[in-house]
């Protein structure tokens, strides 16, 4: 494990742009410089407490998925080395080795596109209700953490500050047109078998994802992280057991705890013990080892 854990940067000499629930932005005039921070957020609430090398798990990981799905549509990716900093960034090289991403500016849309390929958390929380996901009338009879038919796509809103809300396929219609939806539908699926197929072969299953998506020269675009332990679902292949909830190599671990000290979801959030910390970030180490092999 690396020794500094990183919460936030601080880098007066750089246009500070935006801060999220993990990353830091900069401007850079004609590109932006996304820093991975070991911040960790669950129920879309940052906690208090880092997690040892998660900037460095999530900034490897979408470097290589952005390189494995660049056929099926183009990503914002332009680099992770740090040769290619710019002069007025290379003071902080030390610090954002490994954790940083030089990206093109793509204007990114309003909503999250989560696919499902298995019926896992809030999907099977409405599941049990109303037989249905996002609008989506699913078959009878399925149990937790089953394989679904096909895989589903499962949009919601996206929300800086505050939760994320579960919509249908026709709400998002409504925000950004037909055609523009469509391409949404059909580019999440498409990348989520191909990553999916792929990460079976390295014994993961990937439940379920989310993307996000912003416009490129006009031309819809890949952005923010893509297929890692914040934004994914990974189970263990040799441990699936269907009708109940999954082990895993991702924040549900953290999410599961926060469950059992019946925390209300709202800030300001607890803090996390330091068992929970070491293992979450042998979690996250341990996924990146075993897609990437690094």
């Amino acid at each position: 494990m690396s020794e500094k854990i990183v919460l936030t940067t601080d880098y007066r000499d750089l246009k500070f742009f935006k801060r999220g629930k993990v990353r830091d932005i900069y401007d850079l005039g004609d590109k932006l410089l996304i820093v991975s921070s070991d911040r960790i957020s669950c129920f879309d609430v940052v906690l208090p407490n880092g997690i040892p090398d998660k900037g460095r798990v999530l900034t490897a990981l979408s470097a290589f998925w952005f390189d494995l799905t660049k056929d099926i549509i183009p990503n914002h990716l332009l680099s992770v080395r740090s040769g290619d900093l710019p002069p007025a960034a290379r003071n902080h090289a030390a610090e954002l080795e490994g954790r940083f991403m030089l990206i093109r500016k793509a204007p990114p849309l309003p909503v999250e596109c989560i696919v499902r390929g298995y019926l896992s958390g809030s999907g099977w929380k409405e599941y049990q209700k109303s037989q249905s996901v996002c609008g989506i009338k699913l078959p009878a009879g399925l149990k937790e953490s089953d394989k679904l038919p096909d895989p589903i796509f499962t949009p919601s809103t996206k929300a800086d500050v505050g939760h994320d809300m579960n919509v249908t396929k026709e709400y998002v219609e409504e925000m950004i047109g037909a055609d523009l939806t469509r391409q949404l539908k059909e580019k999440s699926i498409a990348i989520y078998k191909k990553a999916a197929d792929y990460a079976l072969t390295r014994g993961i299953i990937i439940a379920d994802t989310k993307f996000e998506f912003g416009m490129y020269d006009d031309k819809l675009m890949l952005i923010d992280e893509v297929l890692t332990p914040d934004s994914s679902r990974f189970w263990p292949k040799d441990q699936y057991r269907p009708g109940k909830a999954q082990p895993s190599f991702d924040k549900q671990f953290v999410r599961d705890y926060l469950e059992s000290i019946n925390w209300d979801k709202n800030p300001p959030a607890p803090n996390l013990p330091e068992d929970i910390i070491r293992k979450t970030s042998e979690k996250y180490l341990q996924a990146l080892k075993i897609i990437a092999g690094n």
